[in-house]
């Protein structure tokens, strides 16, 4: 099959990014022609990006751009008549090239991949100002309840009935856990969802926690992401247990009052912010942790950070609700908490800390493991080719019976 990849703008930070890296080897290994398309916003794919539209950061050009991108019209349209694709796997794409791509695909077999919000959320968070997690439908209550204000509401009038129409398009939808399947129902969108992968451990991962305890935060700073509420639950760790370390490996808007916030608490020795790691620096920093821990705010749509830790034998605590309700069981492989709940977050981290929880800082070994092989790399990718082949062979038996009709 030749296979176009299409997303907003990959940079290898994000769930979104490291998938759609494995997944492009994958499925070249399996004799598949596979080219990418993303935005200019981002690493473009470390470079290996093969088509690059504009994209832009600054928000009045997105405002206009995030309607109809006409530079990221051009590119697909050049993509699709260069490489002419058996089909076009759209992953996010309205940030940045916008919904006025899918005008350009004519024919050609489409399949969206939705593993975020967007879609159904102006904001793409599904999470009200007072970070509470929201559970209504778009329309003017998102204006009414503060998640934005007129001009943007305005503005997306034209803009979510453009991604409606592109989404209600596709030849197929795919998302990437239950509880994306869910939630997108819940909108009136039907989706097949198809677990996502654990990324491969390298063949030189090797497990050595450290001596004390040492937690390990990897992702954004972002609001979202409850990395504030994590400092406060660890500033009582530290309190009951000195020597407790924590690492926070990732780069965002809030690291600097992230990190002022630590000094304020008293943690500056307690806690070391990393910055953005690249692969070979992630899995060192799993090597030595007692646990990862996600306090994520809103319901993450899946959560692969969870899933990558678990490969590696790390365990996990993580906030309950999305899909770390599907990666993440108690007493076995974590310990879920109320999002947003800084003394449930520490009395969690505690219990690791004390050994009360996992003391040989390890999930059990039984349950990682069944959780791994519904996530296997290989398996994911052999049925994602047996969808699309499906969707396009149904395309063109579609297409066939209306030319005998006619």
């Amino acid at each position: 099959m030749r296979v176009l990849l299409v997303n907003d703008g990959v940079a290898n930070e994000g769930g979104i990014e490291t998938y759609l890296t494995f997944v492009r080897s994958e499925l070249e290994e399996r004799g598949d022609e596979v080219r990418l398309l993303t935005s200019s916003v981002g690493s473009k794919a470390d470079g290996t990006a093969d088509y690059v539209a504009f994209g832009a950061t600054r928000k009045p050009a997105q405002a206009f751009l995030q309607i109809v991108n006409l530079g990221a019209v051009a590119t697909m349209r050049r993509a699709v008549r260069e490489f002419r694709p058996d089909v076009v796997v759209v992953n996010m794409f309205e940030m940045h090239l916008s919904p006025a791509i899918f005008a350009t695909l004519g024919s050609v077999v489409t399949v969206l991949n939705v593993a975020n919000y967007k879609p159904i959320c102006p904001i793409g968070l599904k999470m009200l100002p007072d970070g509470t997690r929201c559970v209504v439908r778009p329309g003017f209550v998102c204006m009414r309840s503060g998640c934005v204000g007129p001009a943007h509401w305005t503005r997306d009038r034209p803009r979510y009935a453009l991604i409606d129409r592109a989404v209600r398009a596709a030849d197929h939808v795919l998302t990437c856990s239950a509880w994306m399947t869910e939630q997108l129902a819940r909108h009136g969108i039907a989706a097949t969802y198809l677990p996502w992968p654990s990324p491969p451990v390298p063949p030189g991962f090797r497990r050595r926690p450290a001596s004390s305890p040492r937690f390990l935060y990897l992702g954004r700073l972002a609001p979202e992401k409850g990395v504030d509420v994590l400092l406060g639950a660890f500033a009582t760790v530290v309190e009951d247990v000195p020597e407790a370390q924590l690492r926070i490996v990732g780069s965002g808007p809030l690291e600097r009052p992230l990190r002022a916030e630590a000094n304020r608490l008293g943690l500056a020795s307690a806690v070391e912010f990393v910055g953005q790691a690249d692969r070979a620096q992630v899995d060192t920093e799993f090597e030595g942790a007692w646990a990862l821990v996600a306090p994520s705010l809103w319901a993450e749509p899946f959560g692969i950070i969870a899933l990558e830790a678990l490969a590696r034998g790390v365990p996990v605590v993580a906030t309950e609700g999305g899909g770390f309700d599907e990666t993440v069981s108690e007493p076995s492989t974590g310990i879920l908490v109320p999002a947003g709940d800084e003394y449930a977050l520490a009395d969690a981290l505690l219990a690791v800390a004390t050994r009360r929880a996992f003391p040989n800082h390890e999930p059990e070994a039984r349950a990682a493991t069944a959780v791994i092989r519904r996530h296997d790399l290989g398996d994911h990718v052999d049925s994602l080719r047996a969808l699309l082949r499906s969707t396009i062979d149904a395309r063109a038996h579609e297409g066939s019976s209306v030319s005998a009709a006619t």
